[in-house]
């Protein structure tokens, strides 16, 4: 601090501005780091300034903006005349750090001291906790200012909403919105973007609505908060009429509004709707940042755009992101769910300091496309570079196991994350125990896992024991595991139309009608199979049984053609995959418009000879589309790859990747 001290003083006598009292504070103000702060407190110590009043309240100042609690201490504590002002500033600076507890003794040794807090004491108190992180603390902090009679200003409000909302204390939330009201101030800027956010948090998605139309505020901080907000209550359709609004109106939106609203739409399942959004961000001139790809990376993913993914990744490459670990880990994840596993582990590879995140992402890719030997050895790698397995590490290695049939190999993972790493197991992980035995048609001892959980199976649980029992076509089991998914999940049509699927497979058609008269007393319709191909830089998506797609005449005909052609090589269609007892050919009708048949006859015509496909299904694909997946990779020369709820099917030379196991 000398040499710092005794430079700066050089410097200003070479300047003929010797350190005074106006000096001092000036420099104090425009200090950017602590170093400085110090040199510039030893100056005017040197010169006998330290003790003056204007010096040292700008040295606390300056020490507490910097971060330096204990300095600033110093410094109040040699203060002759400490005034509310030094008071208010040393609390705030100590609330500001989470410590709670020396705030509220230099409140108590303030008053003893004979000075009184104000509102700003208080305001400050609260605001700092806050920021800390200490919401409840804040709350408690705001409790207390109202009991001793101090009402908050529109600060303070703002403050203390955003504490309100971390520690989900709606009630006091509401009478600070009455407050606010009696108050006048509930169209203050700040105050309307607080009740928002604190709305939002304490998940009351109506009161978030009415706030901003009863204001109608319309500038970024406002679009920012409602977008989290609703975003946080699943009110997808809502956020985007809203911001619609925001960017109609001409409203000069940021990045973090932009990348607010993608995210929004992928983690409320609009994933057409995230990648437009992030192109007209780009048209708008508005640069995504390091935030902004990993949050639209997943969208690229679940509907197969590579195309949009591979721009993400030169665009992240260019501007030096992919040093970002999250970056790197959704890039992982991007290429592993389009497909390109191999293009996955390049960039896992090249991820400097990899994370948990990175590893899952790699090894999940891996299991996703079923590779169990390259999972488990890079679960074996994972342990070698020291890195700690965790909840997610162990679903995604069981789960490789399940996809392969690796059952013994899957059991030893599965004790060993109990006994090795001390890990529990949790709902995630019997569902893949289930499936793994299941698979391995072992369903009894399957059915006997879930009986000795120690917690009650979820739907999940079950689903897995269903999904078994449809591939082996265990009757019964299969109605003791619907009977449990009807009383947990009631309006999941799903678990309906496995079970009639068994009873079709069965030709037991009492079942089915059972089943069907069930869904239609509860009013259920059954999903409608989508799948998404990406071609020529557009994402498609095709319904199973839809005729609006714009080339659906030359896909109709593809689909008639590629009939005939199967027919000759021998292909039938399985019609044990439709679900009602209908006429023979109504069932192949049935078949052929298949949402992953309409997606690869679309890709067929749209695409030169010998080009992959790659379809995302929504569905589980079914034996039938399977099988024709074989017949048409062989005799059109074609590499398909389908990726349905389950897993990958790389389609090659009238093989699947799976061996015909899933």
């Amino acid at each position: 601090m000398c040499q710092h001290s005794n430079t700066l003083l050089h410097f200003l006598r070479h300047v003929s501005f010797p350190p005074d009292a106006h000096l001092l504070p000036s420099a104090l103000k425009s200090c950017p780091a602590q170093p400085l702060a110090r040199a510039l407190h030893a100056a005017a110590a040197v010169s006998g300034l330290a003790e003056d009043p204007f010096v040292a309240s700008s040295l606390l100042h300056t020490y507490l903006r910097l971060g330096a609690t204990s300095d600033a201490r110093g410094v109040f504590e040699r203060m002759p005349d400490k005034s509310v002002v030094g008071w208010s500033a040393l609390i705030a600076g100590y609330s500001a750090r989470g410590d709670a507890k020396a705030a509220w003794g230099l409140l108590e040794r303030m008053r003893s001291a004979g000075v009184e807090p104000n509102v700003i004491t208080w305001n400050g108190l609260v605001s700092g906790l806050n920021r800390s992180g200490s919401a409840l603390d804040a709350v408690k902090a705001l409790v207390r200012m109202h009991g001793e009679g101090f009402l908050p200003d529109a600060t303070g409000v703002s403050c203390a909403l955003s504490a309100v909302g971390d520690v989900k204390e709606v009630s006091v939330g509401e009478q600070l919105h009455g407050y606010v009201v009696k108050a006048g101030c509930r169209l203050d800027q700040h105050v309307v973007t607080a009740l928002i956010d604190m709305y939002g948090k304490c998940g009351r998605a109506d009161e978030i609505s009415h706030v901003f139309h009863e204001s109608s505020h319309m500038d970024v901080a406002t679009c920012n908060a409602l977008v989290a907000g609703l975003s946080r209550n699943a009110q997808v359709s809502q956020a985007l009429l809203l911001f619609s609004e925001f960017v109609s109106r001409g409203v000069e939106l940021n990045v973090v509004s932009w990348t607010s609203i993608v995210a929004c739409c992928v983690q409320n399942g609009k994933d057409l709707e995230a990648v437009d959004l992030f192109r007209k961000m780009q048209s708008k001139g508005i640069e995504p940042n390091s935030v902004t790809i990993p949050c639209v990376l997943p969208a690229f993913a679940n509907v197969a755009a590579l195309m949009h993914g591979r721009s993400a990744h030169c665009f992240s490459l260019r501007k030096g992101f992919l040093h970002d670990v999250y970056v790197g880990s959704a890039l992982v994840d991007m290429y592993a769910k389009c497909g390109k596993v191999r293009d996955a582990r390049t960039i896992f590879d090249a991820i400097p300091s990899k994370n948990t995140v990175s590893w899952n992402a790699m090894i999940g890719g891996y299991a996703m496309h079923g590779e169990a030997a390259n999972a488990v050895q890079l679960f074996c790698l994972m342990q070698k570079c020291k890195q700690k397995p965790d909840l997610v590490t162990f679903t995604c290695v069981i789960g490789a196991c399940g996809q392969a049939g690796l059952t013994e190999e899957g059991r030893r993972y599965f004790s060993e994350m109990q006994h090795s790493h001390g890990i529990s197991p949790r709902m995630e992980h019997y569902a893949c125990m289930v499936t793994l035995l299941g698979r391995a048609g072992k369903l009894d001892e399957a059915y006997d896992l879930i009986n000795e959980m120690p917690f009650e199976p979820n739907g999940c649980i079950w689903g897995s024991l269903l999904g078994s029992c449809r591939v082996y076509g265990n009757v019964f089991l299969a109605e003791v595991a619907a009977e449990k998914l009807f009383e947990l999940e009631p309006e999941n049509t799903g678990n309906y139309v496995l079970l009639s699927n068994i009873y079709a497979s069965k030709k037991m058609w009492d079942g089915v009608s059972r089943v069907r008269d069930q869904m239609k007393n509860m009013g259920l319709k059954k999903e409608k199979g989508c799948s998404w191909i990406e071609i020529k830089n557009k994402v498609h998506m095709l319904f199973a049984g839809d005729n609006s797609h714009p080339m659906m005449t030359a896909i109709t005909e593809k689909l008639k053609q590629l009939t005939i052609e199967m027919s000759r090589l021998g292909f039938a269609p399985s019609t044990d995959f439709v679900l009602h007892d209908v006429e023979e050919q109504e069932k192949d009708d049935i078949l052929a418009v298949h949402s992953e048949k309409l997606a690869v006859a679309l890709g067929l015509i749209s695409t030169s000879p010998g080009t992959p496909l790659r379809v995302i299904k929504n569905l589980r694909i079914c034996g039938d589309c399977h099988e024709a997946m074989k017949f048409i990779s062989c005799f059109e020369g074609r590499e398909i790859s389908v990726r349905d709820t389950n897993r990958f099917h790389h389609f090659k030379d009238g093989k699947c990747s799976c061996g015909d196991y899933w």
